[in-house]
């Protein structure tokens, strides 16, 4: 239910454009660029030709690109509305 002026529908199409613009912001921000090196930055190993041209602008191997991925560890954010210290006052 639109109010005013708007068309029906206009706050989900704003919701939709909004999170598709989020989407394309963080894909472009992962994408490496520039161009691809022929050995990796780690551990100088030769890139293959079918991993450079995949992936435009790649840094690492696979092994090391594999490595760097599975010891990535989110941060774990801080509950003040469950810390007791936020309790006392």
């Amino acid at each position: 239910m639109a109010g005013g002026w708007a068309k029906d529908g206009a706050v989900s199409e704003q919701i939709e454009a909004s999170i598709n613009d989020e989407l394309a912001r963080l894909k472009a921000r992962r994408a490496p660029v520039g161009d691809s090196l022929t050995h990796c930055a780690d551990c100088e190993e030769e890139i293959p030709e079918a991993r450079r041209q995949a992936i435009p602008g790649v840094k690492l191997c696979i092994d090391c690109q594999q490595e760097r991925d599975s010891s990535f560890k989110p941060r774990a954010g801080i509950n003040r509305r469950g810390s007791k210290d936020s309790q006392l006052k």
